[in-house]
């Protein structure tokens, strides 16, 4: 969810300032770690990806771009009327299960380390100091924020220490997307998941070696969540290093996840009317 993809592969419609659109990316702290979660509130362009933070009310963009831009274009297509509010919170390599975590972080929300504080506490934080601003474009006027979808892309870390853990995923994915759903006041707002892949650029075959459990996990997920929906066109990408997609595979995934948070929210408006 980080971004790996390289400002410079961007196509005109994207290597700009998005019109209409805002971001808070919050900013990216290790499990532990104080000032996780600090940001601005900014008219979205290419720069949140890899290596990008926020302090002092300063946004520092980078050469890298994550799915963000494709999703706010893709998304301003599908609401060409409505103004878009996106935040951000993510760590490259961070797994749900703490057991998982290595050096990354983990979002397992009852995590006990030296100070209890990991990356699901460092995402509150962010959507506590993006919510508690209240005129995000600068306009004079107060904003009202309408949760309308959360966008997942992870679970490759967990896919690689054993067994036990990929197993785990369903439950730590279910119990996480809950509590996400609550921060944002809303049990049924909408879920879109990335399905995880394997680029196979590993001596041993396979990089995620209990990928096909975590995978299966993404799909339970979505079949017994009727709010939620899956991409799966991850598995065609490209990839950048053994890890992460190439600059194509961010951008393609960028406006599935925006196809899907909008079917989804069209499925709950007829089922409301």
């Amino acid at each position: 969810m980080d971004g790996y993809g390289y400002n410079k592969d961007l196509p005109k419609s994207l290597n700009k300032t998005i019109k209409d659109v805002w971001i808070f990316h919050g900013n990216i702290a290790a499990d532990d770690a104080q000032g996780g979660g600090e940001g601005i509130w900014e008219e979205l362009k290419p720069g949140h990806g890899k290596g990008f933070s926020s302090s002092a009310g300063k946004n520092m963009l980078t050469e890298r771009f994550g799915v963000e831009l494709s999703f706010a274009v893709k998304l301003k297509s599908l609401y060409p009327n409505e103004k878009i509010a996106i935040i951000k919170y993510s760590r490259g390599g961070t797994s749900i299960d703490s057991l998982a975590a290595a050096d990354f972080g983990s979002w397992e929300p009852d995590y006990s380390g030296k100070t209890g504080i990991n990356q699901y506490d460092h995402f509150l934080a962010t959507v506590r100091n993006a919510m508690a601003i209240k005129d995000i474009d600068g306009n004079g006027r107060e904003d009202i924020l309408v949760p309308s979808g959360i966008i997942w892309m992870q679970g490759e870390s967990d896919a690689i220490i054993d067994e036990a853990v990929a197993n785990r995923y369903y439950a730590n994915l279910k119990r996480l997307m809950d509590l996400i759903r609550a921060a944002f006041r809303t049990d049924d707002l909408p879920v879109v998941v990335g399905k995880i892949s394997d680029s196979w650029n590993n001596n041993q075959g396979k990089v995620w070696k209990y990928g096909e459990l975590v995978q299966y996990a993404q799909e339970r997920f979505v079949r017994k969540d009727a709010n939620a929906a899956i991409v799966k066109s991850t598995r065609y990408y490209k990839y950048s290093d053994p890890y992460h997609y190439d600059s194509n595979g961010y951008i393609d995934l960028g406006e599935k996840f925006a196809e899907a948070v909008f079917s989804l929210e069209k499925e709950t408006s007829i089922l409301i009317e």
